[in-house]
């Protein structure tokens, strides 16, 4: 890896591509002139003049978002998607950060820095607000199925993410239909023995759905089927009360009136919860950084991808989580 910290970002994934991508990675690299970025992009893209900090590596493809993670491993070889990461492989770069299709970023990722030993496959992991700070949940969405094991390794690697932003002692709860110990499958109860009994986990026990955002714990582990429903849902539910609150505000005169009064407090409430601070999704496991910005993010979502991505190679992340399952094997 480089000395100075260097970030590959491909420009061309999510739904937006380069409206979105190119704008935050022009501001990101003004703002961290420390840092350098590896855009890679299809000809033409960069505009004739940028900062100092940016070097430009072309790309003569683009992984689709409707790509299935197979076709794209074999025939999305010179894709931007698959630059960036092949950067990090080959440490050009020390993080990359792509909004483009997540079951080819989870494929080519895999195929390319290849998972810790110890650790089964990779997890989708990010932060949600909660009323006590924040939780990581994972995995969001790239293993429908877990096994006992996994789901171990998966409170191990979310545990690092929550203690090196600030937990301390992080603790762990497994996604539950209920807090009772006779409650779930047999692979959720037999991982609640395996957690409970790891030296390197501090469990909490059965987690609700509820309790998610109640912040009952700092990190939950469940199977990406799941974790992918409860994600959606939830961010389902903020669109539906951001709607709402805009139409009942329009409604008449007094409506208006007091939203007007109210908007202070609406300002700071939608600056707590506002998504794109949360944008960023981890996938953890992997021998190298890849944050996962959402597809439809917009420039200010995905500069905050860039930071997630900055702060985890920084703290060394993924050594890290080398380090902490290398523990829990001993």
């Amino acid at each position: 890896m480089s000395t100075r910290l260097t970030i590959a970002v491909d420009l061309m994934g999510g739904d937006l591509g380069p409206r979105s991508t190119l704008p935050a990675a022009l501001g990101f690299a003004q703002q961290h002139p420390e840092t350098e970025l590896l855009l890679v992009g299809a000809p033409g893209v960069l505009p004739a003049q940028y900062p100092p900090n940016i070097t430009f590596l072309e790309a003569s493809d683009v992984v689709a978002m409707g790509d299935r993670p197979a076709f794209a491993l074999r025939h999305r070889r010179e894709s931007s998607m698959w630059k960036a990461l092949a950067a990090v492989a080959e440490g050009r770069a020390d993080a990359c950060v792509s909004a483009g299709n997540t079951g080819a970023l989870m494929a080519i990722g895999k195929y390319l820095l290849d998972t810790f030993d110890g650790v089964d496959r990779p997890a989708i992991c990010k932060p949600v607000p909660t009323s006590r700070g924040v939780s990581y949940v994972l995995d969001l969405g790239a293993n429908v199925e877990c096994s006992a094991r996994q789901l171990l390794q998966f409170g191990l690697m979310g545990s690092v993410l929550a203690a090196t932003a600030g937990a301390d002692s992080p603790t762990v709860g497994l996604l539950n239909i209920g807090s009772e110990e006779t409650k779930g499958n047999d692979e959720i109860r037999e991982a609640a023995a395996l957690m409970e009994a790891s030296p390197f986990i501090n469990y909490h026990g059965y987690v609700e759905g509820d309790g998610i955002f109640a912040g009952v714990v700092d990190v939950v582990v469940c199977d990406g089927f799941v974790g992918n429903v409860a994600l959606k849902v939830s961010e389902g539910v903020a669109r539906l009360l951001n709607e709402i609150m805009k139409k009942a505000a329009a409604e008449s005169v007094w409506t208006r009136l007091a939203g007007y009064f109210a908007m202070p407090l609406l300002r700071k409430w939608h600056t707590q919860f506002d998504p794109a601070r949360y944008n960023g999704a981890s996938l953890v496991g992997l021998q190298g950084v890849v944050v996962k910005s959402h597809g439809s993010a917009d420039s200010t979502g995905f500069a905050s991808a860039m930071e997630v991505a900055r702060a985890q190679a920084s703290a060394g992340i993924p050594q890290q989580i080398n380090q902490r399952v290398t523990d829990s094997l001993r």
